[in-house]
């Protein structure tokens, strides 16, 4: 009984954090904050539903699937969303308007600027 109960908990705790992430990729203004949304409550929420499917489950093949899985996901979605993030700001991108700082342009070796507000992709000199 105990068991359904933690079961039911982690499926429903995944499946609210999963819900967050995808209406986090449809409500959020740009493609940064975006990605924070679905690489952080994404992964969360699929790793929750594992471990619900694995306490399920309870056999040692599905398990270790279902952990094989969760370090997949936790190894590879922060690497996923530093290069996707990387190539956007790199073809320009636009930030959203209510940025306060550009970070990466102060790694470029200027001050930290505020970030302009753009309709599109900055103009290629």
């Amino acid at each position: 009984m105990l068991v359904e109960w933690l079961i039911a908990l982690l499926l429903v705790s995944g499946g609210f954090f999963v819900f967050a992430a995808g209406l986090g990729l449809y409500r959020l203004p740009d493609l940064m904050i975006r990605m924070h949304a679905s690489t952080k409550a994404g992964t969360l929420g699929v790793g929750l539903i594992l471990v619900a499917v694995a306490v399920d489950f309870g056999d040692l093949g599905t398990v270790a699937k279902a952990i094989a899985t969760i370090l997949f996901l936790l190894l590879t979605a922060p690497i996923a969303a530093h290069m996707i993030g990387r190539a956007s700001y790199r073809i320009g991108v636009p930030l959203w308007e209510r940025s306060i700082v550009d970070h990466w342009k102060e790694r470029e070796g200027n001050p930290a600027v505020p970030v302009k507000p753009t309709a599109g992709p900055p103009d290629s000199d």
